[in-house]
């Protein structure tokens, strides 16, 4: 696929405002994670992962009126959108030519709840109804930095933020958009904790993902975007490539409302997907920024998709949400700022509080680890089995190995397809038989080097559409 340029990220969770305290924090293994403090429960006994700022304080900071309708979501993404939208150096005036896709789930809950009886019993604060739901949050979010061309949300759980980035990335390769801001936000809400505490994997102690003691995830919360662009939209701006969304995949098992496959059958297609999409192998992946919630079902079931795709050759593999709770909708966009971030600065995440290695399971990176690094798969996976996986390169290599510079790799081509053909060898006439069984250079060598191949879908092209697929270069 062309490649699809990283050209801006703007973050907020547990351990930093903006990239700079980002970046810090993850060098220095400096976890966000600490007792309840802003959200308003009489659960203290369960550590989360808060950014650390009161709405108040986040009212002041983006110069918002005490009165003005907004919520805890809305004002972590505004945050983080504007670090984006600065980093990326799109302006205000730019905003009718760029998407906005955000993924949420909790949406304006904390409201909700916060003033519940008084919509019961009154008239009090029912201006806040219509902030409840997800898409109000991102149109409070979008509205602030003015006029984009199109606004949308993704309500996938936890891989909302994942599939935001995977719909924006879709949009440019169809050429619907030349940029698109992607990733999600999501505070911490009562109901979110109770649910996760109905559901009995919440932990008293620091989550401790792939260790033999794990007993459940910690709840965090925050917002990240990623800017995304092709590759002629930002060499049309001057814009600098800061990583590359190389591949992707989604997949969704559903085995269970809420559990994984014991087989890691949605995450393990997932991972497989964004691979051949890229078009790399296994032994090209340097890291895994895993899922690893924690969670005993989890961190079995990511294993297990883990060992199925990679063998007994498992990349470094870490999970980071013992630095900030699981952001839930969230995750997937955090996790891809620190999974760039990692790429730009040559380090392997640690995955904090690993000790004892469980059965059967991946060994994760429990040392400061400086590594350079090309490729990272990041992964969020969502109830119901709605898995994704991204796959983030280097920006430097990547580019240079797509466009056939790089003297230590094979040119990697982009596919052409046949759309098609009147008589293109010594074969009978051209029909559809042909299609399905074409003679090529294996078995006949006065093809000399002519590989032509079926491929039922490409692309988004049918079989009808799609005749066939050029691989070779003679």
């Amino acid at each position: 696929m062309k490649p699809i340029l990283v050209t801006g990220m703007g973050v907020v969770s547990a351990i930093g405002l903006g990239k700079a305290q980002t970046l810090e924090a993850l060098l220095a293994n400096r976890s966000g994670v600490g007792e309840l403090k802003y959200l308003k429960t009489e659960h203290k006994e369960f550590p989360v992962g808060e950014v650390q700022l009161t709405d108040a304080e986040m009212r002041k900071r983006l110069d918002i009126a005490e009165d003005a309708v907004t919520t805890r979501t809305a004002l972590m993404g505004m945050l983080a959108l504007e670090e984006a939208l600065a980093d990326a150096r799109l302006t205000q005036e730019m905003l009718p030519q760029v998407g906005f896709i955000s993924g949420t789930t909790v949406g304006g809950m904390d409201m909700s709840e916060q003033f519940y009886l008084d919509y019961i019993h009154g008239e009090a604060h029912k201006e806040y109804i219509a902030a409840h739901d997800c898409g109000s949050c991102t149109e409070m979010t979008a509205k602030r930095f003015g006029k984009f061309a199109f606004v949308t949300t993704l309500s996938t759980a936890c891989s909302s933020a994942a599939n935001a980035i995977i719909l924006g990335a879709n949009m440019i390769r169809c050429g619907e958009a030349d940029i698109v801001v992607v990733g999600g936000s999501e505070c911490i809400t009562k109901f979110h904790l109770n649910g996760f505490n109905s559901l009995m994997i919440l932990d008293t102690q620091p989550c401790r993902p792939f260790d033999a003691t794990r007993n459940g995830l910690n709840l965090g919360e925050g917002a990240a975007y990623l800017v995304l662009e092709s590759e002629e939209s930002a060499k049309k701006r001057g814009a600098k490539a800061q990583a590359l969304l190389s591949g992707y995949g989604n997949a969704c098992d559903a085995f269970h409302q809420t559990a994984s496959s014991p087989d890691g059958e949605g995450a393990f297609r997932a991972m497989k997907e964004a691979l051949e999409l890229a078009g790399l192998q296994p032994s090209e992946i340097d890291y895994i920024n895993a899922h690893g919630t924690g969670t005993p079902n989890n961190d079995v079931s990511e294993s297990q998709a883990m060992k199925r795709l990679f063998g007994d050759k498992v990349p470094p593999v870490s999970s980071t949400k013992p630095f900030t709770g699981h952001t839930t909708s969230a995750s997937g966009s955090i996790e891809a700022v620190f999974c760039i971030l990692a790429l730009q600065n040559g380090f392997v995440p640690v995955n904090l509080n690993w000790s004892q290695a469980m059965e059967d399971g991946v060994v994760p990176v429990s040392q400061p680890t400086k590594k350079a690094l090309n490729h990272i798969l990041c992964n969020a996976f969502g109830f119901g089995g709605n898995d994704s996986s991204l796959l983030l390169s280097n920006a430097d290599f990547s580019l240079n190995r797509h466009c056939g510079l790089d003297p230590q790799s094979p040119k990697r081509q982009e596919p052409v397809f046949v759309l098609s053909a009147k008589q293109i060898s010594i074969q009978q006439p051209l029909n559809e038989d042909w299609m399905q069984n074409a003679e090529t250079h294996e078995t006949r060598p006065e093809f000399q080097g002519l590989y032509f191949a079926h491929r039922g879908k490409a692309h988004g092209k049918d079989t009808e559409t799609c005749r066939g697929h050029l691989q070779g270069s003679h």
